[in-house]
């Protein structure tokens, strides 16, 4: 018996139109985000006012606090305390990005290859926004024009990005930093004065974080010269950081038995029941004023350096506990779209976005004439990734 078979011709193929687009994350820093003087994520619109760009560098005026004896009934005149004042500075660059689609694409293409431009260029200018933020908070100050300004490919964080970094200028800033910085288990062994490397070697990979090395963060950051300003005060007087991770050591702290035990007993059972527990879903976890909070892109960006630095070779990691002020985002030109006008007698289209803006710790210039990071203090651990 003779069957009869469908040519490969006539074989019926359906195309979609529903494009499925790779999945974006959204900024989990943005609710730290905010105009106000109290965020953690300062954003300075200085620079573009009304539309209008002004400049390529802005300054971020810090004080520190009177520390003084003063006197008493003795003669003031003569014994006033000057008033310790300096600034950060900020350079802004551009981002720009651009799709080009000509007529003849458009009519064979089965989607609308014109109608998933502009949110591709969405999520481009999203990603490249908060991932420039991870990396900020990685660099070293410097009052130095970040190296790539003005370049092709330009470079909108501010200060040495930590690759780039020199081993002096690493042993530099963990010189001027030793009283907000946390290394492994929190024995004051671990920190090697002066000698970045020679410290990171010191963790084990037993030394991940745990509440009990968060509430020795939280102790030593109340202390810490000039001091942290808490992200938040409660009416009881409780003061409030938040703790930003990557992966591995939101894990370590999820499975830590005191943190477990605090999100699960103490957090609020209201509404969906265990849907409002981050126990059974993700979310930020909470520990004695501290919020926890996740950050992948932490994680996946972690510099190369890290990834063999402690003991044996392990990955270790940097956590940021931060108060307000701890970074700046400064716009020099918000988000805007843009389009092509070389169209080549109307068979080309093309959409872009162009934005300018400068992103990094704020820090203030000490006696030494290096920068000391003012809102962060940094906890090193174990971050050992999954097998």
């Amino acid at each position: 018996m003779a069957l009869t078979t469908t040519a490969a011709n006539n074989k019926l193929i359906v195309y979609r139109k529903e494009v499925y687009r790779e999945y974006v994350r959204e900024n989990l820093f943005s609710p730290y985000m905010g105009a106000s003087m109290n965020s953690i994520i300062r954003v300075i619109t200085d620079l573009d006012k009304g539309g209008k760009s002004g400049g390529e560098q802005i300054n971020v005026p810090l004080r520190a606090r009177l520390n003084a004896q003063g006197v008493g009934s003795g003669q003031l005149r003569g014994n006033e305390e000057s008033m310790d004042n300096q600034g950060t500075r900020f350079w802004i660059d551009w981002a720009r990005n651009a799709v080009t689609i000509n007529n003849a694409d458009e009519q064979k293409s089965s989607i609308d290859l014109w109608g998933e431009v502009k949110p591709a260029l969405t999520d481009w200018g999203q990603e490249k926004q908060r991932d420039e933020i991870v990396d900020g908070f990685y660099a070293i100050p410097s009052q130095q024009a970040p190296a790539g300004l003005g370049s092709a490919l330009g470079q909108r964080v501010n200060g040495i990005l930590f690759d780039a970094a020199t081993a002096a200028q690493r042993n530099t800033w963990i010189t001027d930093n030793a009283d907000r910085l946390l290394i492994g288990s929190g024995n004051t062994a671990n920190l090697v004065a002066g000698n970045f490397a020679a410290s990171m070697a010191n963790i084990t990979g037993a030394m991940v974080i745990s509440g009990a090395l968060i509430n020795r963060m939280k102790r030593s950051a109340k202390k810490a010269n000039p001091r942290i300003r808490p992200f938040k005060l409660k009416e009881n007087g409780t003061e409030w950081f938040v703790l930003f991770v990557g992966q591995e050591q939101f894990r370590d702290a999820q499975n830590d038995a005191d943190i477990k035990a605090a999100n699960t007993n103490a957090r609020s059972r209201e509404g969906q029941g265990y849907l409002k527990n981050p126990i059974f879903v993700d979310g930020d976890l909470l520990y004695n004023g501290v919020i926890i909070r996740e950050i992948p892109e932490l994680s996946l960006r972690l510099p190369v350096f890290y990834q063999t630095a402690g003991a044996a070779g392990i990955q270790v990691a940097p956590a940021h506990l931060c108060g307000q002020g701890a970074v700046a985002w400064c716009w020099g030109k918000m988000p805007t779209p843009t389009f092509l006008k070389e169209d080549d007698y109307q068979f080309l289209r093309g959409a872009g976005i162009k934005m300018a803006y400068g992103v990094g710790k704020i820090a203030k210039l000490n006696a030494a004439g290096n920068f000391k990071d003012w809102g962060v203090y940094t906890g090193f651990f174990a971050a050992v990734a999954d097998n």
